[in-house]
């Protein structure tokens, strides 16, 4: 007898869930990509045993892939992503290649293809380093089939399935100090195995426009105050303001350090203790200036009946990213905190690099007059 039991109304976009848990606990995936198959497996946490294991599977075949980012602070003029050959996996070259500050090329790097893409986009979902030991696999190997399988395509749609696939598990008011009128709204999905929190603050009309502020998850900022950004004084000012206008919607996003995830958002902190500004540093890990989305925090927004928002932000691709999902966002308006010795730096650089409307010589001269 065997047991039939549909487990997802998708099954493509749970096996990315479990590709993602693979990856996280630093286990090898199969991606199954257009023009052919191959054994993957991050480079974070890789021991000895799991690369002398993957050695002998590859023989001489195995390459690593590599993101764009890397590739440039490894001293290469490179935007997208390419490969390395690996004779041997050795997990030394595999860190100086990956990992390593003083790390530079020590082979031709070909161009990646598809599924190379696919591979470190995988990566990225799992909140690891974006980088990749790739094994092509020849047609008909047989497989172990306790290795998780996952098409390439899947992997690709993966964020824009889940963006859509938002639903409200729990709801209850929540008084703030300052703002004892508040509900909290927890959301499952938008950024894969996570959940996403809007907070009401006071009453707001929504058939009118509603103020709104997508505040991005950040640990050492909002919940232990840290010097090194401003996040924490955004988050308050926020709930303060709304709650002494006409109420607003501020929505919590998991999504730390940029979208890198709190273990690379520490290893960033420690090259910004090092010398490097925040996108530097985040590069030297290999992610690009900034990997959010906010496609689902518009559907968030539409969800709680929002259509029309006042937005609290300094950043542009925030207003830009509420705009082209359809929300109608009729002013912005800046959120700004205070500068410290720790942080001037950090501002300056989102300010004069990503573009955000901070206008930190204000924020100085009234700092100095206080």
């Amino acid at each position: 007898m065997r047991l039939t039991l549909s487990l997802s109304d998708n099954p493509a976009t749970t096996l990315v869930e479990r590709a993602i848990m693979e990856f996280r606990s630093a286990r090898p995936v199969v991606i199954d990509g257009a023009e052919g198959s191959a054994l993957v497996v991050g480079v974070e946490n890789l021991g000895d045993a799991m690369s002398a294991e993957i050695g002998a599977v590859a023989g001489s075949h195995a390459y690593l892939a590599l993101p764009g980012a890397r590739l440039r602070r490894l001293g290469l003029e490179r935007e997208v992503p390419g490969r390395v050959a690996l004779p041997v996996v050795d997990r030394g070259r595999v860190e100086a290649l990956a990992l390593k500050v003083d790390g530079r090329i020590d082979a031709p790097v070909r161009a990646a293809d598809a599924l190379d893409e696919e591979a470190l986009e995988l990566a990225r979902l799992s909140l690891v380093l974006p980088a990749v030991i790739v094994v092509p696999l020849a047609a008909g190997i047989e497989i172990d089939p306790s290795l998780v399988r996952v098409s390439g395509e899947a992997i690709r749609g993966y964020r824009s399935a889940k963006a859509a696939d938002l639903t409200i598990v729990s709801r209850a008011p929540v008084p703030l100090e300052g703002a004892p009128t508040s509900e909290f709204v927890v959301f499952r999905g938008g950024e894969g195995l996570r959940d996403q929190v809007a907070i009401v603050v006071g009453k707001p009309d929504l058939s009118k426009p509603v103020t709104v502020r997508l505040h991005s998850a950040c640990l050492t900022g909002d919940l232990f105050g840290s010097l090194k950004c401003d996040c924490g004084d955004q988050l308050r000012e926020t709930v303060r303001f709304m709650a002494q206008s006409e109420g607003g919607i501020l929505l919590y996003l998991d999504q730390e350090g940029r979208g890198n995830g709190i273990a690379n958002k520490i290893r960033a902190y420690k090259l910004q203790s090092q010398g490097y500004d925040t996108y530097d540093a985040d590069e030297v890990l290999g992610f690009e200036a900034d990997q959010r989305r906010f496609d689902f925090a518009a559907v968030m927004l539409q969800e709680l009946g929002v259509g029309t928002v006042r937005l609290m932000t300094n950043n542009p691709e925030k207003i830009a990213a509420l705009t082209k999902a359809g929300l109608e966002v009729i002013s912005d308006h800046r959120v700004l905190g205070r500068p410290t010795a720790e942080n001037v730096s950090y501002l300056a650089a989102k300010r004069d690099r990503a573009g955000h409307y901070i206008d930190l010589e204000g924020m100085l001269a009234r700092k100095n007059k206080q």
